[in-house]
């Protein structure tokens, strides 16, 4: 039942994949920042590689991201092609190739564009919300389940309640880690508003008032619930493993998690076979954020402008293959189960997650990601969400500890 994802804890690992040597070859080492698809980047990098005539190195590291990338550069060994987040985009913009010439450019509209030049593009789309399985709600409730009937918290509530009725005890599980809890939990907090930019800047400033905030109120109640109903109380929250949480949701042994349409690859894994799907985060707020998902373009492309014109042409070329090559497009969509930010890519996606996030895409309805909090947001701010995650601390208290952090910030210039 249980399965590893290939990862360690603050070391790095790497696959060098050499082509053949009866082959011109160029060496390409590449920085992947997504742990949950590094064995089939490994595995297609392999056969890029033989076909190509390229010698590529994946390297991922499981510390913070922004954290490994100034390492490597402060030891002058930067990456040829690094995959980062959108706001480290924004931080490393001095290293950044201009792409403006390459067809995938022009392919995608989620590319990052400063002062005029076009410095990083999307690997993929990527959203957030709360993660079902269908089949264990249906066998537990004996009624059909549809997510739209979940919008407001009372909803979700009774549902929760349905299910712990029916014999599930605890139908939630919460996945710990700072950057769930920071970097996408407490993030809609910021992004689900009219003007993000102009409620980060009464954060900064100390005007903002959380704990008589609407919004903070409504996502933290959803969250309360979600912590009520979790699996892990107390201490134990904060010591529940990401692969248990993730099988246990596989299996129907819980029936709900928030998440995005990147936990598909470690789903998957389990082989259960249920019905999954990702639904809105139920708040009982009338504002419609409760009928959108939160996300966009996702870990973002940039080629350093420091290697050899060979090796920054070997990344154009590989951006480009993932856009138009067929086989391209078929890792991106099909391998590694995600949404494609690339217009040429008409692949029908093939995962139950992804296909609600292009549904939510395709409709209109998702908010936008905000991607410029500071590089110690999720270290930060995640660690104090496990504290309130673990009972140690209570919302006041946690709204306070956001508002002492921002005061104290460094915003991403953008």
């Amino acid at each position: 039942m249980k399965r590893t994802i290939t990862a360690v804890v603050s070391t790095v690992v790497t696959a060098v994949l050499a082509a053949s040597p009866s082959m011109a070859s160029v060496d390409l080492n590449i920085f992947n920042s997504k742990p949950e698809i590094q064995s089939q980047f490994e595995e297609e990098a392999e056969k890029y590689a033989r076909e190509k005539g390229v010698n590529m190195t994946v390297t991922m590291s499981n510390d913070p991201v922004i954290t490994h990338m100034n390492a490597k550069y402060d030891h002058g060994e930067p990456y040829a092609l690094s995959m980062v987040d959108a706001k480290d985009i924004y931080t490393l913009r001095e290293h950044a190739l201009d792409l403006s010439d390459l067809e995938a450019a022009a392919d995608t509209d989620y590319a990052i564009e400063l002062d005029g030049k076009v410095l990083a593009l999307p690997f993929c789309i990527e959203a957030r919300g709360i993660i079902y399985n269908k089949s264990a709600i249906e066998e537990n409730t004996g009624e059909t389940f549809d997510p739209a009937s979940v919008r407001t918290l009372d909803d979700f509530t009774g549902l929760l309640d349905r299910l712990v009725e029916g014999g599930m005890e605890t139908p939630v599980g919460i996945l710990k880690e700072d950057w769930s809890l920071a970097a996408h939990y407490l993030l809609q907090v910021y992004e689900e508003r009219n003007d993000p930019e102009a409620f980060i800047s009464d954060l900064l400033s100390g005007d903002a008032d959380l704990i008589h905030d609407e919004k903070f109120n409504s996502l933290m109640d959803t969250f309360d619930v979600l912590k009520k109903y979790n699996y892990g109380q107390g201490e134990e929250a904060v010591n529940e493993d990401r692969n248990t949480t993730e099988d246990m949701l596989a299996y129907g042994d819980i029936a709900f998690m928030f998440g995005g349409n990147w936990d598909w690859s470690l789903i998957v894994q389990s082989g259960s076979g249920c019905e999954m799907g990702m639904m809105p985060v139920p708040q009982n707020m009338d504002d419609g954020c409760n009928e959108k998902l939160v996300g966009g373009g996702s870990k973002f492309w940039f080629i350093d402008n420091s290697v050899s014109d060979e090796v920054q042409q070997a990344a154009k070329d590989f951006l480009n293959w993932m856009d138009r090559d067929p086989d391209g497009q078929v890792f991106v969509t099909t391998t590694c189960a995600l949404v494609s930010p690339y217009k040429a890519n008409t692949l029908e996606v093939q995962d139950p997650l992804s296909i609600c996030v292009k549904d939510f895409v395709d409709a209109g309805s998702l908010i936008p990601s905000y991607v410029f909090q500071p590089d110690d947001h999720f270290t930060v701010l995640g660690a104090l969400f496990q504290e309130y995650l673990a009972d140690r601390i209570d919302r006041e208290t946690f709204a306070s500890g956001i508002e002492t952090y921002w005061k104290n910030a460094q915003q991403i210039e953008h």
